[in-house]
């Protein structure tokens, strides 16, 4: 799959597919105008018959058209031309993609450049679509013994003016997401801690600028991991704490901007375990994990030109004998104590290690990224990822990011009124502070290892997908919106 722009009128571009938008109210597009004083009125005809109105969502595919180079047109309702958002403008390229899958075309050209969404320039738009017409042909049908066969074009053009630079900034967010969505899709028998160890090593080898570091057990209990080591305790994999560093400025030691990924390959919530209906899907409880392996990624795609330090905490949450129980007490490489109250909030158990750990790189900044609370879904369902931060400025630049990158999140306060609920007669802190404010009380804990830096919480339980939408799978949701944030800063 090829994409590329071209500056051409569109009734002179030979094409398998024109795709072609018009607005409600009989309102059209610039290359709707130019189509239809090509073709002696055609859509407005079409129009006034009423095989299509521009209401958003509306195709209508017209397989001959005369006086333009185009074998096909398609027809896509943009709704009404003032309120077309974001993620409408996703959306229609999805239907688009629906409406054209059961063909077999070669080249698709797309005229949707021209839409004014929220004054986006066409660089943004550009990388909009292109995500949205990769999503749909993205398959999560690899591991049958025979996958259904599917036709992708080879080649989508998009009229208007993009650079060369905005392109492959575009195709290096693609290869990030490709990578988050393979890792977080595949089941948790292939996907381990060993296969994310294995993962981290071969971006080393696949790009100069990243190096990896593979903390095992054994050194992991040297070193003070102990909340991170007591997740995995049950399990026969053995957990793998990863360390990723991408040398992007040319001065080394400039501070790094951090991630920490929560990698729970398999999550059965050990002794507090799980109900069995639909515990497949909590081979997704690495989504985080998954995120910081595409943002890596895209880095190096994209030649960014910071310094990165991505940090997984990788472990298998299971009940055996050896497993971590309730009214345990752990000593986290903080120094701090926790009382586990529920095996289940093992996400934040990891998580304090890493938050601890990755202050000896003295980051600027932090974000962890973590399918944490089932409350968080509950509040805020797939369409918002929760945000929380210890710093204002640093959340509002986070929100706006995803504002701007259609990956949308909502912040929730973090007042310390919160945190007596995690407060422990017989530790430091407990693991869980009660049903009441669950995805607020989780980040109140987080917030006790990150003190000493700006640090910002994504809880991504509901917009990495999995639990809505299994026939999809992963969203690789947060990736563009970190991408997003990283690019303000360079």
């Amino acid at each position: 799959m090829k994409f590329s722009s071209i500056q051409s009128e569109a009734y002179t571009i030979k094409s398998d597919c024109l795709v072609v938008t018009i607005f409600e109210g009989k309102e059209f597009s610039e290359t709707a105008t130019a189509i239809d004083q090509a073709t002696d009125g055609l859509i407005s005809r079409l129009i006034e018959r009423g095989d299509i109105s521009g209401k958003s969502g509306q195709s209508l595919l017209i397989p001959e058209v005369s006086g333009i180079n185009a074998e096909r047109v398609l027809l896509i309702g943009a709704g009404k031309k003032d309120k077309l958002t974001d993620l409408q403008f996703k959306s229609l390229h999805e239907k688009a993609i629906a409406r054209l899958k059961d063909l077999t075309l070669n080249q698709v050209t797309f005229s949707t450049l021209e839409l004014p969404i929220s004054n986006n320039p066409s660089a943004d738009k550009l990388s909009l679509a292109m995500q949205a017409i990769d999503a749909s042909y993205y398959r999560v049908d690899g591991l049958k013994s025979k996958p259904k066969e599917q036709h992708v074009p080879a080649e989508f053009n998009f009229i208007g003016q993009v650079s060369e630079a905005d392109l492959d900034h575009a195709n290096a967010l693609l290869a990030g997401i490709h990578l988050t969505k393979d890792l977080a899709n595949a089941p948790g028998n292939v996907c381990t801690p060993s296969y994310f160890a294995k993962t981290a090593q071969d971006l080393a080898q696949d790009y100069t600028r990243i190096t990896t570091q593979i903390i095992d057990e054994e050194e992991g209990y040297e070193l003070g991991f102990n909340s991170f080591l007591a997740v995995g305790q049950g399990s026969e994999e053995p957990s793998k704490f990863i360390i990723m560093h991408y040398q992007g400025a040319d001065d080394k030691d400039e501070a790094p901007i951090g991630f920490v990924g929560k990698g729970i390959s398999f999550d059965s919530g050990g002794v507090s375990i799980k109900p069995g209906e639909g515990m497949e899907g909590m081979k997704y409880d690495m989504c985080g994990a998954a995120s910081v392996f595409g943002v890596m990624k895209a880095a190096a795609e994209m030649n960014f030109k910071k310094n990165i330090v991505g940090i997984v905490v990788a472990a298998e949450n299971m009940p055996d004998g050896k497993a971590l129980k309730p009214g345990d007490i752990l000593t986290s490489y903080s120094g701090q104590t926790i009382e586990v109250i529920n095996t289940d909030a093992e996400g934040r158990l990891a998580l304090c290690d890493g938050l601890s750990y990755i202050e000896k790189f003295k980051p600027q900044a932090v974000i962890d990224i973590a399918t944490l609370t089932g409350a968080c879904v509950v509040a805020l369902g797939e369409h918002n990822t929760g945000l929380m931060s210890n710093d204002d400025d640093f959340a509002q630049t986070l929100l706006k990011a995803g504002k701007e990158a259609a990956d949308k999140a909502w912040q929730l306060p973090l007042d310390e009124e919160y945190q007596a609920q995690i407060d422990s007669p017989f530790a430091d802190m407990a693991n869980v502070g009660g049903k009441a404010a669950g995805t607020i009380t989780a980040a109140c804990f987080l917030s006790r290892f990150t003190k000493n830096y700006t640090w910002a919480h994504l809880d991504i339980a509901g917009s990495a997908g999995g639990v809505f939408d299994k026939k999809k799978g992963a969203t690789a949701r947060p990736v563009p919106l970190l991408m997003r944030y990283l690019s303000t800063l360079s």
